[in-house]
């Protein structure tokens, strides 16, 4: 059965439900039943699909903290996140392009590929090129200055990996930021790109592979795979280079995202912070861990 947790206020309308059953029943699908609990309202569905439903509470509900998904919900045993504007509020490209004068320039690119509107690996390239001669100092100035941890990240991982979920940090960015990064939200494992350093100051290259959207799914199923059959997995992130790695999640959450991230994703947070994961996933507040 295709179910649905949205994050709604007790007094949600009986009106509001029986035209989200009404705009369902012109696509063949029933509202089977509704039930309110400490503040998620659950819905159950006969036929349709998540892209289907989800629409529909879209356009009933608006912007809302909401999963859908067939079958019952169960707590992943694998959590893999995007970095930049996911787990920490800011792109640490642009902000350390801020440091070299050249903040408008590089975000301008960063917004067009996280729209998906450039090749991820040509943007990025042409970003860190504009870098060269940066001083190599500059990234724990950065660090220490610009980096803050998006409102509930540190709940976020701290939890799961208290109730024994793996949790892995894969970044379109770079190791420089992500190893501190996961080590003060907690992550297991960190996958990212590597920039070029040479004489204390950035070359303007990469070294090694680089991490795009492809890896960041590869990296999910390599890990699933290790978990044995059946593990379920959750995946958050908020821009188009996500969109392979949640659409390969049990449960992929698109945070506050851009539009061809958020239609690809069967979660989404559009109002609250992070550990509305964990609401809507029924982990009650009791088992939550401050991080």
């Amino acid at each position: 059965m295709l179910m649905a947790r949205l994050i709604a206020e007790t007094g949600t309308s009986e009106t509001r439900l029986a035209h989200l059953a009404d705009r369902l029943a012109g696509e063949g699908v029933r509202l089977v039943s509704s039930h309110h609990t400490q503040g998620v309202l659950e819905l159950r569905f006969d036929g349709g699909t998540v892209a289907c439903v989800l629409d529909a509470i879209d356009a009933v509900f608006g912007p809302a903290d909401v999963l859908a998904s067939v079958g019952e919900f169960a707590i992943p045993r694998l959590f893999v996140s995007d970095m930049d504007s996911t787990m920490i509020g800011q792109e640490c490209i642009d902000e350390l392009a801020d440091y070299a004068g050249l903040k408008p320039e590089i975000a301008a690119i960063t917004e067009r590929a996280m729209q998906g509107e450039l090749d991820f690996e040509a943007a990025l390239r042409e970003r860190v090129a504009l870098l060269a001669e940066l001083d190599e100092s500059a990234i724990a100035d950065c660090l220490a200055e610009r980096i803050t941890a998006t409102p509930g990240a540190a709940t976020l991982v701290a939890t799961l990996a208290a109730l024994g979920t793996r949790t892995v940090l894969v970044t379109g960015g770079f190791h420089h930021f992500a190893d501190p990064v996961a080590e003060m939200l907690g992550f297991h494992r960190v996958v990212g790109n590597r920039l070029a350093v040479e004489g204390g100051k950035l070359t303007g290259g990469l070294i090694g592979p680089i991490t795009d959207s492809a890896v960041k799914a590869a990296v999910l199923r390599e890990e699933v795979a290790g978990l044995g059959e059946g593990a379920r997995s959750l995946a958050t992130g908020d821009g188009a280079n996500d969109i392979p790695m949640i659409e390969a999640a049990t449960y992929g959450f698109a945070y506050k995202a851009k539009p061809k991230a958020r239609a690809a994703a069967n979660g989404r947070i559009d109002t609250g912070d992070l550990t509305a994961v964990l609401t809507l996933l029924g982990i009650p507040r009791a088992q939550w861990r401050g991080g």
